[in-house]
């Protein structure tokens, strides 16, 4: 499977700005997963696609645009989907990571990224991500859960809660 690097991401979203921006529209995008990684961190070199929740304009007309971005650069035709918008619960504002004519993309603050990690906790790369993501929060393990804890996904608290500690534990060790 064809992964995206940061500058081709960069490239992709760039181009559909401009493709917005030419139809008198402005794009705002919340990214996750992955592509926040790569835009955010720096944590890896690629994702398989970019994972966005859309908030403006409305989601057929940026899907539309998305599928001219990837039909002119050869991208895989979901390139920028909204499929794990199932893991945000409510969207908080985090910083933006890319600003171009005709676009922003923002982030969630960085304990929704690291709660929608510990929800879906599938893989050897979401435990990676969700490592990185607490290392850069700071506090006592039960003053960082108690603000991840609003974002999880309802059913997953469990699950996420076993795999922040297993993670705190890596990290710190035990109390």
């Amino acid at each position: 499977m064809a992964t995206l690097t940061r500058q081709e991401i960069i490239q992709a979203l760039e181009k559909l700005g401009t493709l917005a921006a030419a139809q008198g529209q402005s794009i705002e995008l919340v990214v996750v997963g992955g592509a926040a990684m790569v835009l955010l961190y720096n944590a890896r070199s690629s994702t398989r696609d970019v994972d966005v929740l859309i908030l403006s304009p409305q989601a057929p007309v940026v899907r539309d645009l998305a599928r001219q971005v990837a039909d002119s650069d050869q991208l895989p035709a979901d390139w920028l989907n909204d499929g794990a918008k199932a893991y945000l619960v409510g969207v908080s504002q985090g910083e933006i990571v890319f600003s171009a004519p005709g676009i922003v993309v923002k982030t969630p603050v960085v304990e929704q990224l690291l709660a929608m990690k510990l929800s879906a906790w599938r893989d050897d790369v979401d435990i990676a991500d969700a490592l990185q993501l607490l290392r850069t929060l700071t506090g006592e393990q039960q003053e960082i859960w108690k603000t991840v804890g609003p974002f999880l996904v309802p059913g997953t608290e469990l699950k996420a809660q076993y795999a922040f500690l297993d993670l705190w534990e890596g990290l710190y060790g035990t109390d």
